[in-house]
């Protein structure tokens, strides 16, 4: 009889959600740099989550040997109505549902502050992202042409702005 092996196997796993903190801006500089042309300093994101108005949330693996985040989003809230500033997931980590997780913490955390509307801005090219936030119940609204530069500067791309409604 052959056997057969079972450690090419994924095992599940778990995830767990917390609130971003100021000290945990290098964590998330690191983690923006995988994907955005500028992306943004530790500091910048310290002084962001110091702001009243902002606030966001980091996944990590349970148990993992990763101690920093897997993703993030940063959202800023603001007379009822809300914008997604950045949101990120690890390039390994993608399709496993954790960009769901974060944005539906965040549409709990406005209904809770019962926030009117949400807006996002997007890249027309990020088909994944795209998905995912029409899932979520969010429409075009507007669009910015040649928004979004390429790393090497000599491409550009709409950013689509986005809405959803919480009421």
């Amino acid at each position: 009889m052959m056997g057969i092996s079972l450690s090419g196997l994924t095992r599940r796993r778990d995830y767990a959600l917390e609130r971003l903190e100021p000290g945990h801006g290098g964590d998330l500089a690191a983690l923006h740099s995988e994907d955005f042309t500028r992306p943004w300093s530790p500091e910048e994101f310290s002084a962001l989550l110091e702001d009243s108005h902002v606030f966001g949330f980091a996944v990590r693996e349970v148990g993992g040997r990763r101690k920093e985040p897997l993703g993030f989003v940063l959202a800023r809230l603001a007379a009822g109505e809300a914008e997604i500033l950045t949101v990120a997931v690890a390039r390994a980590h993608r399709r496993h549902g954790l960009g769901w997780k974060l944005m539906d913490a965040v549409l709990r955390q406005l209904h809770a502050e019962r926030a009117e509307a949400l807006f996002l801005e997007v890249d027309e090219t990020n088909a994944a992202a795209l998905a995912l936030y029409r899932r979520l119940g969010f429409h075009q609204v507007g669009k910015r042409a040649g928004y979004y530069e390429s790393g090497a500067g000599a491409h550009r791309t709409a950013a689509l702005v986005m809405r959803r409604d919480l009421r």
